[in-house]
């Protein structure tokens, strides 16, 4: 009956936040408050210790929270130095300052020393990429430690034990007020008044007790209800351990692997798909394949919507060419892992612009080539788009639907400009010399078409993507998922293949060709082969007007982060 009637009354407390009546037994024969004070005072005549006042089931509980205390603050203080990174910092800022972060650094610095053909060079590029992954790894889950395990664990040491430690002391400095109290009341011998005002000392002593007594009392058993939540911190220490090292394996064992292979053999190897995909003609692949939308332009998409809407400089900035390698083999043989390549946007976003240059006919025709300029220098907006209506319906089915659905979706990437900083006008200039070009033999004329009509093109590609939806009035249904609320920045909740691009914008193009300048861009030795076609773009892509060839100090610029540079 005393245990219900104990709980009982701490629970009720911890619900109304009331105070709460005694929870001593009450002497049988009282009636009063008054009563009950003299039957207990007065018959109980030894004095009590603080810890006798309370129900044994507490006193256990009491015996653990000293103990929990010390452990939280010393194996906080422990895993604060386990810590590689600087506590408090987003994961981009803690992840500059990881030991692996600046090895992957030096290996940057390294191999831009050796020729393009070098094998140490090839090697280094992907171990300065894994390096930098790891790093990722490590930031990620020393942010999840600290704020699931460190930040919890703190609380619990400097705030919620210390808070229930303080009303224990302050329970036994009354327990022995009241006690004093007591004697001096029960040694009395004086005056009647003496001895009454002596037994109002006894009454307020206990009063304040049975006050703290019930505070103490409703802390021990909280503690007590959430003694289960603090243990499980250490065991969520160990799951993200686990997690830590499993995810850091898997990437090592899988990109392992991809360097062993890569490193053993140089040429790529042979398709297993008897029908390419990249360098076919639109229509062929499209009977082939019995597609309406071209695989490679529908897949990148697909993935692009995953993880590229709100990707910094997307179609922009060159990614790892052995990805880009790796996409566009995996396309050609129709097999794709969305699932490995959507981490890297900018790789999918390459794969996607070399489909395009490498059509033997741009998706626009050669044989409306000048009817576009024509229509972008109209100066009547609504007279521009009815002269661009009529060029649309000209396409052949095939080039109309597919220039339909991508540039619905260029449409949908620049509603994101404020976060990808990509406008229309900025796709248009990445984008725009992959669409139309005009028929060219020669390499002389390769470059002097380049610098010509790469400006032109822009005002032709601009308008199609900023009226997409007067302009091609059927909707294409992309499955978006949902975009984080701005501006939330989750580093390393952002995908580790998407920092694998960062850091290869262009490491990998100046091991492809030393004057290359990315490494989405076809060498012209390689494009002389179709030069009577198609020319050859070597734009870097960081200026509308001027092409601009990446060299090694371009390469570190890009690899650096840029606070690092400026230091």
């Amino acid at each position: 009956m005393f245990d219900e009637q104990l709980k009982l009354g701490i629970k009720t407390k911890l619900l109304s936040r009331q105070p709460v009546k005694s929870y001593l037994p009450r002497c049988p024969t009282s009636t009063t408050q008054h009563n009950t004070l003299q039957c207990f005072v007065f018959k109980h005549t030894k004095s009590q210790d603080a810890t006798e006042l309370l129900h044994e089931d507490l006193v256990l509980v009491e015996q653990r929270v000293e103990p929990a205390k010390r452990a939280a603050q010393l194996l906080y203080k422990k895993m604060q130095g386990c810590m590689q990174s600087q506590p408090g910092l987003e994961a981009e800022k803690r992840m500059k300052k990881l030991p692996l972060m600046l090895l992957s650094i030096s290996m940057a610095e390294s191999l831009k020393d050796f020729d393009a053909d070098s094998a140490i060079r090839r090697v280094l590029e992907m171990c300065c990429f894994m390096e930098k992954m790891l790093a990722t790894l490590l930031a990620d889950f020393e942010m999840k430690v600290e704020k699931e395990v460190l930040e919890p664990l703190n609380k619990l040491s400097e705030d919620d034990l210390p808070e229930i430690l303080k009303n224990k002391k302050q329970f036994a400095k009354l327990t022995t007020d009241w006690n004093n109290a007591r004697s001096r009341s029960q040694a009395s011998t004086g005056p009647q008044a003496k001895q009454d005002g002596l037994r109002e000392d006894v009454e307020e002593a206990w009063r304040k007790l049975e006050s703290i007594k019930d505070q103490y009392s409703a802390d021990l058993y909280h503690f007590a209800t959430k003694e289960e939540d603090y243990a499980n911190y250490f065991i969520r220490l160990l799951e993200l351990q686990a997690e830590y090292h499993k995810n850091s394996l898997q990437f090592l064992d899988k990109n392992i692997s991809e360097l062993k292979e890569s490193h053993s053999q140089k040429e790529p190897a042979v398709s297993l798909s008897n029908q390419k995909v990249y360098g076919e003609p639109l229509l062929s692949h499209l009977s082939h394949s019995n597609r309406e939308i071209a695989a490679p332009i529908q897949e990148c998409i697909q993935m692009l919507l995953t993880t590229g809407m709100r990707e910094e400089g997307l179609f922009r900035l060159a990614a790892a060419a052995s990805v880009v390698k790796r996409l566009k083999m995996c396309l050609d043989q129709g097999a794709v892992d969305h699932g490995e390549f959507s981490m890297d946007p900018h790789a999918v976003a390459g794969a996607l612009k070399c489909y395009l240059r490498e059509l033997p006919e741009p998706l626009m025709t050669f044989e409306l080539y000048n009817d576009w300029f024509k229509a972008a220098g109209e100066k009547d907006l609504s007279e521009k788009l009815d002269q661009f209506r009529v060029l649309l319906k000209k396409l052949p089915p095939e080039n109309y639907n597919n220039l339909r659905y991508l540039v619905q979706f260029l449409s949908l990437l620049s509603e994101q400009q404020a976060v990808n900083r990509m406008t229309p006008s900025n796709i248009a200039i990445v984008l725009g010399p992959n669409l139309l070009w005009p028929q060219a033999e020669g390499e002389v004329a390769l470059f002097d078409m380049a610098s010509a009509s790469s400006v032109q093109v822009v005002t032709v590609i601009e308008p199609l993507i900023q009226y997409s939806s007067s302009l091609f009035p059927e909707a294409v249904s992309f499955e978006i998922p949902d975009l984080p609320e701005l501006p939330d920045v989750s580093p390393v909740s952002q995908s580790l293949m998407s920092e694998k691009a960062k850091l290869f914008r262009t490491v990998s193009s100046s091991s492809s060709t030393a004057s290359s300048c990315s490494s989405y861009h076809l060498a012209l030795s390689k494009t002389n082969r179709c030069c009577s076609r198609k020319p050859a773009l070597t734009h870097c892509h960081h200026s509308a007007a001027s092409d601009h060839l990446c060299d090694d100090s371009t390469i570190l610029t890009h690899l650096l982060p840029q606070d690092m540079m400026s230091s």
